[in-house]
């Protein structure tokens, strides 16, 4: 193996690759070759940093310097100043939001300093498509060990020691579902990797799955091997290109070096894995309906129990989990169940990982210990709300969730509570929302997507949730009452009480979390007519001030339904019949002369 004296990591995540880090890597092979040091140090595209807000990154070992944004130009600058000089690229380090100040190290940015990488431990670290890269940090040695040294109870009691619950958002026990599907006799037994995810805004198993590929892998043969399963499909969205490619090659790596396949490492045990693609269902994230569509039916849910571990994929055992569940079990076999105990909370052991995205700062990839609170997430590691604005509410749990305010931020983060204020864990979406963000608005956004997503196999899901999108879109656009509310309140009952599966149970917490958290909001649509946050646009108006205005012809040139009239320095006027209320025209004006209400 080549012995290098430096290492440079560059991001390789999707969001990193659409803004041209393959590019970057050519550009810095190319530098080095023309440098002579191509011999010196190596350049490897990595998985994702999770510091998406400051992507593509470039991470120089060993002195941990940490170049952000960094565009396929600054290649060249990057070997000459950095590698050949040692004369550190400061226009590309990254700047703290309060000081200012460039920090060399990641170790010292507050984006980093309270994460606890377990999950993600080796993105960003290693090439996901070199086997060896794995192996080089401990890979496979959990399923070695598991499968000649520990018998298949002694595995399955440290994974119930540990307190890992199902990260994919109901929090079952994880040790408890494989010591159940351990107790089924049967010839052919399966585990199924959830990887279908759906939630608007979440990010998390795509990354794992392009970052790390073979803790996926490994965790499913040691799964397989408790549960005396043989095969494993991994059900993936077909959206994923990437993190497909990426896990094709692992599972024919891991194949080459006997890590899958027949009688692996010499032992009696058999397992092999295959992929199955989905077509981007939402409702396929339930168990039971990606069951379902896996085996080519119409991905709908079927009632319970039975259950998939009794009577799953074909209608045999099937143990199912989702990506960033088995990318904790490798770790959770070496370590200990004591030590992944010693993180988190009594109820929900370990760390979560999650996609912080919408109205903040630092917006990325990020993994906390369970018990760290909203705050800390948000205007810790998030960074605050962008431009300055007041917070308004998170969103967790995706469309399943609900909105938490203010008063909610100092909430350790896991299971239990999130339920308790009203929301939940979910598979880790973590969506910011600030003072311009219209909460009935909110709702029907996520109602609107559960809607289209409906299987519309049971009626309270197929026509619960469009009456109450259709009772949103009153609301919205000033057509509703205050008896519009309280049916608001009533449906939600209902569907939440008589739905089939979780999907349609859950979806109306948006509706009933904002309802809770900001009945104002909803009154002064009904009873005002009025959006206090601006943003229902059919509740709007635009009003030119004749005290400001200068008769500059901007907001005339700029509107593209011809509502505007006036001449030249002189005042202008607004045809309300004919305005569509884009708010091209008050972007547009300098003199802060149109205004809306």
């Amino acid at each position: 193996m080549q012995n290098y004296k430096m290492h440079m990591l560059v991001c390789g995540g999707t969001g990193c690759k659409s803004a041209n880090a393959d590019q970057i890597v050519l550009n810095l092979k190319r530098s080095l070759s023309e440098c002579g040091m191509a011999d010196d140090v190596s350049v490897t595209q990595t998985g994702c940093f999770g510091f998406c807000e400051k992507g593509p990154i470039v991470k120089i070992l060993p002195d941990n310097t940490f170049y952000t944004q960094v565009r396929p130009e600054d290649a060249n600058e990057i070997v000459t100043s950095h590698i050949l000089y040692g004369r550190k690229v400061h226009r590309l380090l990254y700047k703290d939001q309060t000081t200012l100040e460039s920090i060399e190290d990641s170790k010292h940015m507050d984006f980093y300093k309270k994460q606890h990488r377990v999950a993600l431990r080796n993105c960003g670290f290693i090439d996901p498509g070199n086997i060896e890269e794995y192996i080089a940090r401990d890979g496979y040695l959990a399923l070695t060990e598991c499968i000649t040294s520990k018998s298949r109870e002694e595995v399955i009691q440290i994974v119930k020691d540990s307190g890992l619950r199902g990260r994919g958002g109901a929090g079952f026990p994880t040790g408890l579902k494989w010591e159940i599907s351990s107790r089924y006799d049967d010839e052919q037994k399966y585990v199924v990797c959830n990887a279908d995810e759906g939630d608007p805004g979440a990010f998390m198993d795509r990354s794992i799955l392009e970052g790390d590929p073979h803790a996926v892998l490994e965790a499913m043969a040691i799964c397989g091997y408790a549960t005396k399963a043989s095969e494993g499909r991994i059900y993936i969205r077909a959206e994923y290109p990437l993190a497909i490619k990426r896990l094709e090659n692992a599972v024919k790596a891991a194949e080459e070096y006997g890590f899958l396949g027949e009688k692996i490492l010499g032992t009696d045990f058999s397992f092999k894995v295959s992929l199955t693609f989905g077509a981007g269902a939402f409702v396929c994230g339930e168990e039971t309906a990606l069951l379902r569509s896996m085996e080519g039916g119409r991905g709908e849910p079927t009632t319970k129990p039975p259950f998939p571990s009794e009577h799953g994929l074909f209608g045999k055992p099937t143990t199912i989990n989702n990506v960033e569940t088995f990318a904790n079990i490798p770790v959770i076999i070496r370590q200990g169940a004591k030590w992944y105990r010693s993180m988190g909370t009594e109820k929900s052991a370990g760390t979560k990982v999650f996609a912080l995205a919408g109205k903040i700062n630092n917006v990325g990839l990020i993994e906390v210990p369970m018990g760290t609170t909203l705050r800390e997430v948000i205007f810790d590691i998030g960074g605050g709300i962008k431009d300055g604005k007041k917070f308004k509410a998170v969103q967790t749990g995706g469309p399943s969730g609900g909105c938490l305010t203010e008063k909610d931020l100092d909430t350790p983060i896991d299971f239990d509570n999130l339920v308790a204020k009203g929301s939940m864990m979910g598979s880790g979406g973590m969506i910011v929302m600030d003072e311009d963000s219209c909460m009935p608005a909110v709702a029907k956004f996520y109602l609107q997507f559960t809607q289209e997503e409906s299987c519309g196999k049971c009626t309270p899901c197929r026509i619960g949730t469009t009456r109450l999108l259709e009772l949103l879109e009153l609301i919205c656009n000033g057509e509703g009452t205050m008896e519009s509310l309280e049916e608001l309140r009533r449906l939600s009952s209902v569907i939440k009480d008589t739905a089939l599966c979780g999907l349609g149970q859950t979806a109306p917490n948006p509706v009933l979390s904002t309802l809770n958290a900001f009945w104002d909001e909803y009154v002064a649509h009904v009873v005002d007519k009025k959006c206090p946050a601006g943003v229902c646009t059919k509740l709007l108006d635009y009003t030119i001030h004749a005290d400001k205005c200068k008769g500059c012809t901007m907001c005339f040139r700029v509107c593209p339904a011809g509502a505007i009239s006036g001449k030249v320095k002189e005042v202008h006027f607004i045809d309300v019949s004919k305005c569509i209320k884009c708010g091209a025209c008050m972007d547009t004006c300098k003199f802060n002369a149109i205004t809306r209400g």
